[in-house]
């Protein structure tokens, strides 16, 4: 019932039903297709985008997060709000598409494009996203992904990050009064070894990752990248809660 009455706030003329279009812009997010290559079985593209572009500015995507993601912690016995998180960032490649001035070289990983901050709750589920050049620090993404963190999720009072979050980002946090945890990989360990708290957000990583659309940031704008993150995991709390389970494009 949810996303009909959001439907109503958008400006969107010509209203096909809400739950038809989410489907398609799923499609497109899940597949990684282009909007012009949808199906004929949807609705025209430039309808469906300008759903999806109406829904990133009201704030649909959000509240779809929230819902379900209070659900799931529910549904698991843990308080519908969450007092912790975990914060990583990603860089990725962009598509030719994406303009150069919303770019940059993650140095250390030598990757060209732009890079993802997020921040997760203990089970994984998404709590915030921002998106920046490949040149951005993530200390310095982490700074704004707590502040969004601290003004949506005021029971946050923990939050655990690896060792590229510095001193501007813990006391940041502390003012936020978040403390912010560093956990740091044993320097005497060889080979892979599963990091305490730190594998629940690269897990996350990998989930969203199932979504082709993902694989690569296709969005002109980042506000518009961020939608595309909100919405897989839209896609995979919905799956998690009525314990779906469809093969993805890495099982092709």
């Amino acid at each position: 019932m949810l996303l009909p009455v959001m439907t109503s706030t958008t400006n969107v003329r010509g209203r096909p039903a809400g739950r038809r279009i989410m489907d398609a812009v799923l499609y497109v997010d899940r597949t990684g297709i282009p909007w012009r290559y949808l199906p004929h079985d949807f609705a025209p593209w430039e309808t469906v985008y300008g759903y999806f572009a109406s829904w990133q500015r009201d704030g649909v995507f959000d509240q779809l997060n929230g819902v379900l993601r209070r659900l799931v912690r529910e549904a698991e016995g843990r308080d519908a709000e969450p007092s912790a998180c975990v914060l990583d960032a990603q860089s990725i490649k962009t598509s030719a598409n994406v303009p150069a001035a919303g770019q940059g070289i993650d140095a250390g990983k030598k990757i060209a494009g732009r890079k993802r901050h997020i921040g997760v709750d203990t089970i994984g589920l998404l709590l915030a996203v921002l998106i920046t050049a490949a040149s951005v620090s993530d200390n310095a993404g982490g700074i704004q992904v707590l502040s969004r963190i601290a003004k949506t999720h005021p029971h946050v009072t923990k939050a655990w990050a690896d060792t590229g979050y510095r001193t501007k980002a813990i006391d940041h946090g502390a003012r936020l009064g978040i403390d912010v945890e560093v956990t740091r990989r044993d320097p005497a360990q060889k080979g892979f070894k599963v990091i305490p708290r730190r594998w629940v957000v690269e897990r996350t990583f990998g989930w969203l990752m199932h979504h082709r659309r993902l694989a690569r940031d296709y969005e002109t704008h980042p506000h518009r990248s961020e939608a595309m993150i909100k919405l897989a995991m839209v896609d995979l709390i919905s799956r998690r809660l009525t314990r779906e389970s469809t093969p993805n494009w890495r099982d092709t």
